[in-house]
């Protein structure tokens, strides 16, 4: 059997190329932060040449762009449906603790990209991070709008975002995870009265 035949077989292309790729990319900004971030790094974890990267992205700020987005869609959290919007909630900001390293390294991120050739705010990282994922608050809002839970005229994208906000601001102020006492004063101090009907 000749070399090529032998190393056919495990040879990548195409899609299952690239999604080695970002793979090897997202896990090597969660380790080493954008510092780190280097086509020789992200090439090497990914067992690929520097040229391949190239390719694809010509740019560093377009692999890093395409690693923190492919990160994004690693992260599967559930959408709930007890019957009750409270319940709802915490069951969601709960759900957050389970990426709080993840969540902490890609702040740390955020502040090295501040200040990094591509100058990234934290507002675009997280949107390129959140890009891809369903907006699951506004299905269990929507449920609680029709279970009359809710004034749909007292709702806003600003008031929307609260509970979530809340929660990660706990999480970067104390470098820890929120606990439940935390998100149900969130949930029954704040947001419920901000869109309870009156």
């Amino acid at each position: 059997m000749s070399l090529s035949e032998k190393e056919s077989p495990t040879r990548r292309r195409g899609a299952a190329l690239e999604e080695a790729i970002l793979d090897a990319a997202w896990e090597q900004l969660m380790e080493g932060g954008t510092p780190k971030f280097t086509y020789e790094s992200v090439a090497a974890r990914a067992e690929t040449s520097r040229p391949v990267l190239y390719r694809r992205w010509p740019q560093r700020d377009q692999l890093l762009k395409a690693a923190i987005r492919h990160g994004g869609t690693k992260v599967r959290r559930i959408v709930p449906d007890s019957g009750s919007l409270r319940e709802d909630l915490i069951i969601m900001l709960l759900d957050m603790n389970r990426t709080v390293g993840q969540f902490l390294t890609l702040l740390t991120g955020h502040l090295e990209i501040m200040h990094s050739s591509e100058r990234m705010t934290p507002e675009e990282i997280r949107n390129l991070y959140l890009a891809d994922r369903p907006q699951r608050l506004r299905i269990v809002i929507d449920r609680a709008i029709e279970r009359g839970e809710i004034d749909p005229d007292r709702i806003t994208d600003l008031i929307l975002g609260v509970p979530a906000d809340l929660v990660r601001e706990r999480i970067m102020l104390t470098q820890r995870k929120v606990s439940r006492a935390e998100v149900e004063a969130i949930i029954d101090q704040v947001f419920l009265p901000l869109v309870s009907p009156r």
